[in-house]
């Protein structure tokens, strides 16, 4: 009775009650979610209507013609299993074009960029977008920091609560989208919360069900490009390995004139190794065979050219203490949940110390981590027999589509397309035509826009340079091997 009256009490003070701006809130009792059902705010501003939800503050408005662009904050539990034991402020945006129309939710798995931008799917179907920053990226994260905390269960969860509380101002369809990290973060929240969405478009969402078994990895890197772009890729990465001892004199020169440290890791040796070991996928995931012949001919190459060229495609500040600790929260996940690559690059047998290393060894060590392979089976599972609405988008010159979600019997108007050549910035309009006017056509049709737009197949707004951005602009240019 004491715990139960504890709960109900903090619940409210953490989603509200009916208050002086008239605003009265549901709870989902499973999972602490917070939903406005009612407003008698005689304001019909949107800014108003939005920080009249219970939990929400403005960080700054930000002007862009045809929108409105608000930065916010959220209270969100720690633990939606345990809604009274402390919260912490999440951050959110949400580009405003009119409740009458639909609404992308996005995530990029990682934090919140807040500079206006529009994903594809908003721009196809002419809507509002709402964004959210992953929990634990800061300023994102609760202090103090407990790290069981962060797991695809309560990042789904955080995004619950969100649509639920928005769900009264945007009443049309939903969608949700993400590329990368982002795209497995939308496919996870379907997993948990498949009634809150109308579809979901995951852009280039790897999907590592089984952690131990990559060999869909070293295929790729066995056939990907012309034999002759491989083989430039692989020499310039061996002859990094081959000259290690004048190559580690420049990178420790450059550690120290930055003030970059190797604690996490373990050793500049090991640093050095894993940037060079990054080399080729890194040149895959953001690059392709266009720009192969640029790769000069590791043989005749001088140590500055072969230095500077690891640099461009993989980054000597990957693995340094400070590369690293934005990125903590990706690294825990893939050390206890997501899983990650290792392949067996055998043209560096004899000169790698250390292989591929593992995402456990990219955290601190004071982090308690335990792998739980069966999240990324339970997910698998669930895609294949009960994707409903879902559209999968890949590259196929990306390493990361190696291990693709695959659809089953059970799915339902649910499709998994490749773009041909596509690198990690792959999209609806790089499939061939028949895909991508599919594609377009069901986006439309899930967002609920009248069908003859729809069988139209073309998106409602026009492109737009200033805030159409690339659908990896938060993932991870500044590389290391991160979706």
């Amino acid at each position: 009775m004491r715990k139960s009256l504890r709960w109900a009490l903090s619940l409210s003070v953490l989603i509200g009650t009916v208050g002086s701006t008239g605003v009265a809130t549901a709870a989902d009792t499973e999972t602490g979610s917070a939903a406005v059902v009612d407003s008698q705010s005689t304001s019909t501003d949107i800014k108003d209507r939005i920080l009249a939800i219970p939990g929400m503050s403005l960080i700054e408005e930000k002007p862009y013609a045809g929108y409105r662009y608000f930065v916010l904050e959220y209270v969100q539990p720690i633990d939606h299993h345990r809604p009274w034991a402390g919260t912490f402020k999440q951050r959110i945006s949400i580009l405003h074009k009119d409740t009458s129309r639909p609404t992308v939710f996005r995530t990029s798995g990682y934090g919140l960029s807040t500079t206006p931008s529009r994903t594809e799917p908003t721009r196809i179907i002419d809507g509002n977008q709402v964004s959210m920053e992953y929990r634990f990226f800061t300023p994102s994260r609760p202090q103090p920091a407990d790290w069981s905390k962060l797991n695809i269960w309560q990042a789904a969860s955080d995004q619950h609560r969100i649509y639920a509380a928005l769900k009264g101002i945007y009443g049309q369809k939903w969608l949700s989208t993400g590329a990368s990290k982002g795209g497995m973060t939308a496919t996870y929240y379907e997993r948990f919360y498949p009634r809150d969405m109308d579809g979901v478009v995951a852009y280039v969402a790897p999907n590592d069900v089984v952690n131990k078994e990559d060999s869909a990895y070293d295929r790729f890197f066995e056939t990907v490009g012309t034999k002759d772009c491989r083989d430039r890729l692989n020499n310039m990465q061996r002859e990094a390995l081959v000259r290690r001892e004048p190559l580690e004199k420049k990178y420790k020169a450059w550690a120290e004139s930055e003030g970059a440290t190797f604690n996490t890791v373990g050793s500049l040796d090991k640093a050095y190794e894993a940037v060079v070991l990054d080399f080729v996928w890194g040149f895959w995931q953001y690059y392709g065979q266009d720009v192969c012949d640029q790769i000069p001919d590791a043989a005749t190459a001088s140590d500055d050219t072969v230095y500077e060229t690891i640099d461009a495609y993989s980054g000597w500040s990957a693995y340094t203490d400070q590369g690293l600790e934005y990125y903590t929260p990706y690294y825990y996940q893939a050390a206890t949940e997501l899983g990650s690559p290792a392949i067996k690059q055998p043209h560096l047998n004899g000169l790698s110390r250390y292989g591929y290393q593992p995402a456990s060894s990219f955290v601190p060590r004071e982090i308690p981590m335990k792998f739980k392979p069966q999240a990324m089976r339970d997910v698998d599972d669930w895609v294949r027999k009960n994707a409903n609405h879902m559209l999968f988008v890949y590259g196929g010159n990306d390493p990361w589509g190696s291990e693709k979600f695959r659809l089953g019997k059970g799915a339902r108007d649910s499709y998994v397309y490749v773009a041909p050549g596509a690198n990690h910035g792959a999209n609806v309009a790089g499939l061939v035509d028949a895909e991508r006017e599919k594609a377009t056509a069901r986006i439309l049709a899930w967002a609920g826009v009248p069908a003859p737009a729809a069988q139209a197949a073309q998106p409602l707004a026009r492109f737009d340079a200033r805030i159409d951005r690339p659908v990896d602009e938060d993932a991870t240019r500044e590389h290391g091997l991160r979706p």
